[in-house]
């Protein structure tokens, strides 16, 4: 293997080494830290290296998966014309100056985007020093970051259709084997006991992302009275700042859900946002869904839910039309009907992309030029 692409100084590095970008968010980070671990399922040699920021999850999230991190500064992108908009320039002159530090200290031969802070200095780093660039978009429209970096990817990939990137290949979003080879009905016993739930009652699960939600936790309050005389239990991760305001036989509170795993093999329903991330682990794990878009932003969380509810694996309630009355009505109709039930969770399993972890990791391996070096010797 020669250099990093118009790098000379590639540090006399023999192994593959990936870059991934997708610090700033758990929506950037779990897809960037899938594909890494599949990378390294495929090529056992290669050094992967991620680069993100010191807000935000990176700090925790990665080194806790093994992967070193390099810190670089954010380049947030300002939606409006504020003070911010103008030290732009000078913060990706500096950010994409660190970044190219850092690309030629692990002897990149690829960078992998998935959006966020870090991806625009990662492309714009990687495009000045010609190495290949691979993209992932995980939302349905694009954010400004991975429009850039899609002029000068070799490869452009997305998770739904229609996010705005042209010619992107629709693959799904790389999630973690914990998920993509979930066995719910095998866990399910185990998991009922972690969380104290009845073991044969339906369960409804309900979660709002990290610090839950506010109006999704004032319906299922309203909601719980009329579930548990259904005989439906509730898990309710209400968020580490929201104290539940009902109490009831058959409702299990807890401030946040550390195993989702059990969480997705616990329940029957969820009841939950559709962030790219939460619609992509609910369908692939085959969990029937109530979908309750956030309201605010560019309308993208609908449109991240449409394909899954399109294919018959849930319903999308918008957040202003969800009360409790709503929420009793959609789940009782559902798990006291096993046979729909069956149906919507085998079209929400069908909908989703187990495999996008490696379908990307591949894709990568074949941008640096290195597909089946782990088996064939060194290319």
């Amino acid at each position: 293997m020669t250099g990093a692409a118009g790098d000379p100084d590639h540090g006399g590095m023999d192994n593959l080494s990936v870059v991934v970008a997708g610090g700033g968010s758990a929506g950037h980070v779990e897809p960037a830290l899938a594909t890494a671990d599949a990378v390294r399922r495929l090529r056992p040699d290669a050094r992967v290296t991620a680069l993100g920021t010191e807000k935000g999850l990176d700090t925790r999230l990665i080194p806790a998966r093994g992967y070193p991190l390099e810190l670089i500064p954010p380049v947030p992108l300002p939606r409006k014309p504020n003070a911010d908009l103008a030290r732009l320039p000078y913060r990706v002159v500096r950010s994409v100056r660190r970044t190219r530090e850092v690309l030629r200290e692990v002897g990149a031969d690829v960078v992998v985007g998935f959006g966020g802070y870090v991806a625009l200095p990662a492309y714009l780093a990687a495009a000045s020093m010609r190495l290949p660039i691979v993209v992932h978009e995980a939302n349905a429209r694009a954010g400004i970051a991975n429009k850039v970096g899609a002029r000068f990817a070799r490869e452009v990939l997305a998770a739904v259709p229609g996010s705005g990137l042209a010619g992107a290949r629709v693959i799904g979003i790389p999630l973690r084997r914990a998920i993509t080879d979930l066995d719910r009905a095998g866990l399910r016993a185990q998991a009922r006991e972690h969380f104290g739930l009845d073991p044969q009652a339906p369960v409804l699960l309900v979660f709002g992302g990290s610090q839950g939600a506010r109006s999704l936790n004032e319906a299922v309050s309203a909601a719980v009275p009329a579930l548990t005389a259904a005989g439906v239990w509730v898990l309710h991760a209400h968020g580490p700042k929201n104290e539940p305001t009902v109490e009831a036989p058959g409702y299990v509170p807890v401030p946040y859900l550390e195993r989702m795993d059990l969480a997705y093999a616990a329940a029957d329903v969820a009841l939950c946002r559709s962030g790219a991330m939460t619609v992509a682990e609910v369908s692939t794990v085959g969990l029937p869904a109530v979908y309750v878009p956030l309201p605010h932003g560019n309308g993208e969380q609908e449109l991240n839910a449409k394909p899954v509810v399109d294919a018959g694996g849930g319903v999308i309630v918008p957040d202003a039309e969800l009360t409790g009355e709503k929420v009793a009505e959609l789940v009782t109709g559902l798990v006291e009907d096993p046979a729909r039930l069956a149906a919507t969770a085998e079209a929400a399993r069908r909908s989703g992309h187990a495999g996008a972890d490696e379908t990307l990791a591949r894709t990568v391996l074949d941008v640096a030029g290195h597909v089946g070096a782990s088996a064939t010797g060194r290319t």
